[in-house]
């Protein structure tokens, strides 16, 4: 897993709220077990027409748009059902980070897994961002995940929130396996200083 430290971006902006996950992608594309190729069907109902065609005017079907490695969206983003595969599809898009006012538990933990940012700030603040955004054409967000730090284009500053545990995974670009791997050593001696459980049957 790539790691995670300063993000500097082009954001796509999908203003609406309860995005579940069918919507990220639809259930007809769960079939296989690869998350390569999955970006292609990002949003895919809404990407495309009902011939399969891109659709010119979504932002995702556009090159200013396959550079943003920023979503933001409404609030409850990727609620609906626990598929990993929405995740999958974000990342394998390009995404980094999204942000959203909040986040279905298990899409959060989903997106985690896989390298992806949710940053939540407060409503205020997410119209704030859109509102500089809208203002300032092509600008970029930059997210400093050290420093818990989101900058918009007029200098603004935000800051946010996330468990110590998550931002050491993001920083150290590992998951949670990787985090207890990374410890195998100090699990090793912690087994070896206590003596083995001497099992008794049962009279």
């Amino acid at each position: 897993m790539e790691k995670f430290s300063r993000l500097t971006s082009r954001c796509v902006i999908f203003p609406l709220a309860n995005i579940d996950t069918d919507q990220i992608i639809p259930a007809r594309f769960l079939k296989g077990t690869d998350k390569k190729g999955l970006g292609e069907n990002l949003f895919y109902d809404w990407r495309y027409d009902q011939q399969g065609r891109p659709i010119p005017e979504v932002l995702l079907n556009r090159p200013e748009g396959k550079d943003a490695k920023i979503l933001i969206t409404g609030d409850n983003f990727g609620c609906g059902s626990s598929r990993e595969h929405a995740s999958w599809a974000l990342a394998d898009y390009g995404f980094r980070a999204v942000i959203s006012s909040s986040f279905a538990d298990i899409f959060r933990s989903n997106a985690l897994k896989n390298g992806i940012l949710p940053v939540v700030l407060a409503p205020f603040d997410l119209d704030r961002i859109m509102a500089s955004l809208a203002t300032h054409g092509d600008a970029e967000l930059t997210i400093d995940l050290e420093a818990q730090i989101v900058t918009l284009p007029d200098g603004g500053r935000i800051g946010f929130d996330i468990d110590p545990f998550s931002k050491r995974c993001l920083l150290d670009g590992i998951d949670t396996l990787g985090y207890l791997l990374q410890r195998e050593g100090a699990i090793a001696a912690f087994e070896s200083s206590h003596p083995p459980r001497v099992q008794t049957r049962p009279a």
